[in-house]
């Protein structure tokens, strides 16, 4: 099982980016995903994920009204949609898989097996 995370990179103040997570050796319609971050000398955050169905979606305070998860099922991928992006955003972005996370658990990154390698983000301002 692979998770490759990409499309970080250097943007400015109020721009947007989005994110890909891209899947091998598992199916991303049958697991929850979640999108996380962390920034130098922070905890890892729960940014935005959703549940097994797809259909549950929960933001963490940071990415309400701002960014968006999303899926392609038949690429096998998630995607982050960064908008409005702030300074403060600056942080590696980490995807993650779970086969047995329930919602209520979907902002703790202990129940997720499955995580990519990360890409960093970095807002100027």
């Amino acid at each position: 099982v692979q998770l490759q995370a990409c499309g970080g990179g250097l943007v400015q103040a109020g721009d947007s980016l989005r994110l890909a997570c891209v899947a091998s050796g598992l199916t991303f319609s049958t697991y929850a995903v979640g999108w996380f971050r962390q920034a130098p000398g922070k905890e890892r955050e729960f940014v935005v994920g959703y549940g097994r169905s797809g259909t549950n979606t929960y933001y963490g305070d940071s990415a309400k009204g701002r960014f968006t998860i999303s899926r392609d099922s038949a690429k096998n991928t998630a995607y982050l949609q960064m908008n409005s992006l702030r300074p403060e955003d600056t942080a590696v972005y980490y995807c993650a898989a779970s086969r047995s996370v329930i919602l209520s658990s979907l902002r703790d990154p202990r129940y997720y097996q499955y995580w990519g390698q990360g890409t960093l983000v970095t807002v100027s301002s």
